[in-house]
């Protein structure tokens, strides 16, 4: 009795010691964010403005506002989600529900999504400069970029979501067969559903990488900072621009913190959407 009180106070003693250590990493995490947060502010925080949101840059990008940019990235985003999603959604889908999971093939497309989300983004750039700018004949464009990024965040958010559609319930699967749903029926109407908190959280996490990607859009969206008439023009992404910015510009570095701020603020609508969207498939079900 004596041995087994012992054995349970150890267990209670290393589960507040694995606790304490949890909240230590988080605290970390948010520390390092706030001071990330702070340190823009102090630098960039007095040129925000509305002028900066509106009106085009002046001085090279060292002064004026940022709007071309903005708009250039909206585009480019919102391409490259509704290239990425069903892409990634189907093959994710594919590779959770219908092919045997220790199928040689199968093991050869995960291997293969690994080895794309582990090479450097500077290699994607160089991939859609060839492909997309010179071989295709797009030129140096916002459709070309956002080709480029999809290519980009495909892997991570074919895997998370993949992670998703496995972690649903069994329960889920012979419901639907009971029910008398195909394979098919079955994961768009029930394990989709469960597994939206996952597949929102993938689309973020890759909404988040493409949102602040650079090295590739250096060799495929231009460099223009006039404002984009149509996915065919070239235009600066908004974190390329504030690597312009901090790298290229004398006296930069306040608009490029300022530049950077706004794209941190543009992070947070994105994770709500994605989280209100999550909680309407659960709740449709």
């Amino acid at each position: 009795m004596i041995d087994d009180l012992r054995r349970l106070d150890a267990r209670r003693a290393g589960d507040r010691t694995l606790g304490a250590a949890a909240a230590l990493a988080a605290l970390a995490v948010a520390g390092a964010f706030g001071w990330l947060v702070v340190d823009l502010a102090a630098g960039g925080g007095d040129r925000l403005s509305w002028a900066l949101l509106t009106q085009p840059p002046a001085l090279t990008g060292g002064g004026g506002g940022i709007a071309p940019m903005l708009v250039s990235t909206f585009w480019m985003l919102l391409l490259t989600i509704a290239t990425a999603l069903p892409i990634g959604l189907g093959c994710a889908v594919l590779l959770a529900e219908f092919l045997p999971r220790r199928a040689p093939y199968a093991r050869l497309i995960r291997r293969g999504v690994d080895v794309l989300a582990a090479i450097p983004s500077v290699v994607f750039g160089l991939f859609g400069n060839a492909f997309f700018c010179v071989w295709l004949g797009w030129g140096f464009s916002l459709r070309a970029a956002a080709m480029t990024l999809a290519c980009m965040v495909l892997p991570l958010f074919v895997r998370i979501a993949e992670a998703g559609l496995r972690d649903a319930p069994d329960a889920l699967r012979l419901g639907g067969a009971a029910l008398g749903f195909g394979r098919l029926r079955t994961t768009v109407r029930l394990l989709l559903p469960a597994a939206a908190p996952t597949v929102a959280a993938g689309l973020v996490l890759a909404v988040g990488r493409a949102l602040a990607e650079t090295a590739a859009l250096l060799f495929t969206s231009g460099y223009s900072v006039r404002m984009p008439d149509d996915l065919a023009d070239p235009g600066r992404a908004l974190s390329v621009h504030i690597h312009e910015l901090a790298m290229n510009v004398p006296g930069g570095e306040p608009q490029a913190q300022a530049s950077a701020l706004v794209l941190i603020v543009l992070l947070l609508p994105l994770g709500l959407a994605a989280d209100r969207l999550a909680r309407g498939l659960v709740r449709a079900r």
